[in-house]
């Protein structure tokens, strides 16, 4: 989420104000909406761009370009843009805009998981994913986050904190931060935490999140993925030092994703079992 919001945020200060001259879908399989056709974004003028949850929303006089970028899916931005066609089914580029400067945006997607969407609405409503998320966590009190956690009863909040209909935003990278940060066992039940525990947790995500943010701000496209990277204490490190405690990133691994964490900060020392084996620790 945080790189989707400086994604808008950079948007907003360099497309809103620009008419669209070309909008060209190049895999079939990113565009999820047939009408109005993505050719219909040719000619009007982007008059905003919003962060939904982890959806990018590009707002033009009444109809939305709504991007999700899911885990392999980035926004290039050209000054320059090159004008040329690109072949369908050739290469990572899965669409291709020109705005009226010359300037503008090629969606790309690496690997063979296509999961990068496209939608082209005319409400945003319109794609189920936005309709279905939670609340941001900008937005929620510490009340309403209390509440939310209460009302998942024994679900563990590795799972409370990436579900995009629970918590819109969050998901697999910084669940892990924050849960490292609150140092809690992912495995933890979402209502079994003290009032005190809550707090911790609701200020790490909040932190975590906005520090993230912060990071980000201003950096230029290209360079918003490094610095998520080079970012994360925990996630994506296994096997690297804790850089609290100097203990070793541990992970379990499930059959499409994985999480990580520090055993000394979050589990009281005790490695959790790779949930794929056997049951894991308590």
């Amino acid at each position: 989420m945080p790189e989707v919001e400086s994604l808008a945020t950079f948007l907003r200060e360099r497309a809103v104000g620009h008419a669209f001259v070309r909008a060209d879908i190049t895999a079939i399989s990113a565009l999820k909406t047939y009408d109005p056709p993505v050719s219909a974004m040719v000619g009007l003028l982007i008059d905003d761009v919003q962060r939904h949850g982890k959806f990018l929303d590009i707002s033009a006089q009444g109809v939305h370009l709504v991007i999700h970028l899911a885990r392999a899916g980035w926004l290039r931005w050209k000054e320059e843009q090159n004008t040329g066609l690109v072949r369908p089914g050739k290469g990572p580029i899965a669409l291709r805009t020109v705005l009226d400067d010359g300037s503008g945006f090629d969606l790309t997607e690496a690997g063979t998981q296509k999961k990068l969407a496209v939608y082209v609405v005319r409400d945003v409503d319109e794609v189920p994913g936005i309709a279905r998320l939670g609340p941001d966590p900008f937005t929620l009190s510490l009340e309403d986050f209390s509440d939310i956690l209460k009302r998942q009863g024994r679900v563990q909040l590795k799972g409370v904190l990436r579900s995009q209909s629970v918590i819109a935003g969050i998901g697999n990278a910084y669940s892990d931060e924050i849960l490292h940060v609150a140092k809690m066992s992912p495995f933890k039940p979402a209502s079994n935490l003290s009032e005190d525990e809550l707090k911790t947790l609701y200020d790490a995500m909040r932190e975590t999140l906005q520090d993230a943010v912060n990071r980000s701000a201003g950096l230029a496209v290209q360079d918003l993925k490094s610095e998520k990277k080079s970012g994360l204490r925990v996630h994506g490190r296994k096997g690297e030092k804790c850089p609290i405690c100097g203990d070793i990133v541990r992970e379990v691994s499930f059959a499409d994703s994985s999480l990580q964490y520090c055993a000394t900060c979050q589990t009281g020392g005790k490695p959790l079992a790779d949930r794929r084996l056997s049951k894991l620790l308590k």
